[in-house]
């Protein structure tokens, strides 16, 4: 299903900084996505880019918080709004001022279905983490020790199944690697790493 959203440009130049708080976007969280879930994915997402953001991109506080930000907001319309999926939380950004890059973000992370493209590395790293974050997930799920001795081997392998974690789009993994300058089994181990103690 297309969700394209139409346009290319989100926000207002003049907000870049505007940054809301983490706790802020929890409490949006919480009110837009009851589904745990769902929310333990979008945490888990921002847990990586934060970490991504630090020791890869050497950035800042303030840098580390925007990719933060658009980890923890990329799916809170998903549940609520299924059909506006995207739309409805960028609308609700712009609304609030917030910092266009998060906002062009959050509208890139899938560009088969937003018709937004991945510009800036946050952009790019938000595609690819997002689609491998949910399958490691799902790997780590299945297995008694859950976490614990998870390796990149294990979820590749999972990942040649096509019967597991069907949904999980293998052709939007390929792309979203094509587009970074890292190894799939480099940026799995990082997410294994970086999401597991997250709740």
């Amino acid at each position: 299903m297309s969700h394209n959203l139409g346009r290319n440009s989100f926000g207002d130049p003049a907000n870049a900084g505007n940054l809301m708080s983490i706790e802020e976007a929890n409490t949006l969280l919480n009110e837009w996505v009851p589904n745990e879930k769902l929310r333990l994915h979008m945490k888990q997402v921002a847990a990586v880019m934060k970490a991504w953001a630090i020791e890869k991109e050497n950035a800042d506080e303030q840098i580390a918080l925007k990719w933060e930000l658009a980890g923890l907001l990329h799916d809170a319309d998903w549940e609520k709004y299924p059909d506006d999926h995207c739309r409805i939380i960028i609308e609700e950004l712009e609304k609030r001022n917030i910092d266009p890059d998060v906002i062009h973000c959050i509208a890139s992370h899938g560009p088969g279905y937003f018709g937004v493209e991945p510009v800036s590395n946050m952009d790019k790293m938000i595609y690819a983490i997002d689609e491998l974050s949910g399958f490691v997930h799902a790997a780590a799920l299945i297995r008694p020790t859950r976490y614990e001795g998870l390796d990149a081997k294990s979820v590749l392998k999972k990942l040649k199944t096509p019967s597991f974690a069907a949904q999980v789009n293998r052709d939007d993994i390929s792309d979203a690697l094509s587009r970074i300058n890292v190894t799939l089994e480099e940026l799995v181990d990082f997410i294994i790493e970086h999401q597991k103690g997250v709740q």
